[in-house]
């Protein structure tokens, strides 16, 4: 397996589509219909907020995107939405995916979308796309790596606690859960440099010196 920072030009469609395959029951309401929605994910797709796993022939297995002050791995803004949805169509989706709106901050690296191929689950893959995000957010001088999961997604929830994620705190939607088809979003977070105070190690005291 080949994990690289960058979507190549050559799999922006083939990453729509996974992402679409992987969300579209989430967004499907507000992002659909489906042809409407690869054409506007495939335009906005930032290459350089998304990390790639290949396999050694260079097929694609899965996808991790993050989102920074500069932008995320799919986002737009309401121009773009005009170009695909029309004026009118624009403005109810730019209204609407606000409710999902996520915001950065300085000490955690966030970690906005990770899916991989339906017949490439269960591999290790998802494990290695998690510890590609937080080596990047390492490279860039984060602590800690933030994720939210919604109540929906109980598989990828597991992944998370096994790879040492702890659940913050769960935002419920109210009356957006009839729009966007689940309840509530968890908050999760995985330490990049674990306090040394916590550790084992730490708390066992040092035999007394002698001279």
């Amino acid at each position: 397996m080949k994990i690289t920072v960058g979507i190549p030009d050559a799999n922006r469609a083939e990453v729509a589509a996974l992402y679409w395959e992987a969300f579209g029951e989430k967004l499907g309401f507000v992002m659909g219909p489906k042809y409407r929605a690869l054409v506007f994910i495939t335009q906005v797709l930032r290459s350089d907020h998304g990390i790639c796993a290949h396999d050694l022939n260079g097929r694609l297995l899965g996808v991790a995107g993050f989102k920074t002050h500069h932008g995320a791995l799919v986002s737009g803004s309401f121009t773009d939405l005009r170009r695909v949805y029309g004026y009118v169509g624009a403005a109810v989706r730019m209204g609407l995916l606000s409710a999902l709106e996520r915001d950065t901050d300085n000490d955690r690296f966030l970690m906005d979308g990770i899916f991989v191929a339906p017949e490439y689950r269960g591999r290790g893959v998802g494990t290695a796309l998690l510890n590609a995000i937080t080596a990047e957010a390492k490279t860039r001088g984060y602590r800690q790596v933030r994720l939210d999961v919604i109540d929906t997604n109980p598989r990828a929830r597991a992944l998370y606690l096994h790879q040492g994620f702890v659940e913050m705190q769960t935002h419920k939607l109210g009356l957006w859960r009839h729009v966007f088809g689940f309840n509530a979003a968890t908050t999760m977070v995985r330490d990049i440099y674990p306090d040394p105070i916590s550790t084992p190690a730490a708390k066992t005291k040092a035999p007394p010196r002698t001279t």
